[in-house]
């Protein structure tokens, strides 16, 4: 494969994820999403997601073919320590360790930020994802029979837990992603996971 190169998203690359985005939602229960968003849509989600969390993509001669993020968990304010991650690639460009160095930058980013905890979501049975979330120290959290309907299958889905942080009594608030966008050790990190060595 050539060179991988990871960086911050921008608005231009709306287009781009959702080309990747679109098989997942239309052929799989990966996503529980039902209509694929367009462009104009994720550029509305990549807007509302980079003030406080981090969005990546991943180019290979100039193309994206992957991205993940970190979004908010839930809406109330004692769960700003927290967030829930997602990573998707394009099909074609699966399995060679692009999805692994996107979201071992997400992980270092969020810990750098100070969060405490990150959440994976996976509808089951899909090992590949359950194996490629322990690989990464997550542990299962819960489980919820039956959660989701989608191409006329009840869906089990798991939620995978890895600690950041240790616990404090006070703790910080996580710093945004905003005041991170310029910082030098970000520019290191992203490199560091895009060469798979972090």
């Amino acid at each position: 494969m050539t060179a991988l190169d990871l960086r911050v998203v921008a608005a231009d690359d709306a287009a781009a994820i959702a080309s990747i985005y679109r098989p997942y939602v239309e052929e799989t229960a990966i996503t529980f999403e039902e209509v694929p968003p367009d462009a104009e849509e994720i550029e509305r989600r990549i807007a509302d997601t980079v003030e406080t969390y981090p969005w990546f993509v991943a180019e290979v001669d100039g193309s994206v073919v992957g991205y993940a993020y970190a979004g908010q968990l839930r809406k109330r304010s004692a769960y700003r320590w927290v967030t829930e991650l997602s990573v998707y690639v394009e099909r074609s460009a699966r399995g060679a360790g692009i999805g692994s160095a996107l979201y071992a930058a997400l992980l270092e980013t969020l810990t750098e930020q100070g969060f405490a905890s990150a959440y994976g979501v996976v509808t089951l049975p899909n090992p590949e994802s359950v194996g490629f979330h322990e690989a990464f120290g997550f542990e299962r959290a819960a489980l919820l029979p039956e959660a989701g309907y989608k191409h006329g299958e009840w869906h089990d889905v798991a939620w995978f837990e890895r600690s950041l942080a240790a616990r404090s009594d006070d703790p910080a608030d996580p710093t945004p992603f905003s005041a991170c966008r310029d910082a030098e050790w970000l520019d290191a990190l992203l490199d560091a996971a895009a060469t798979g060595k972090p």
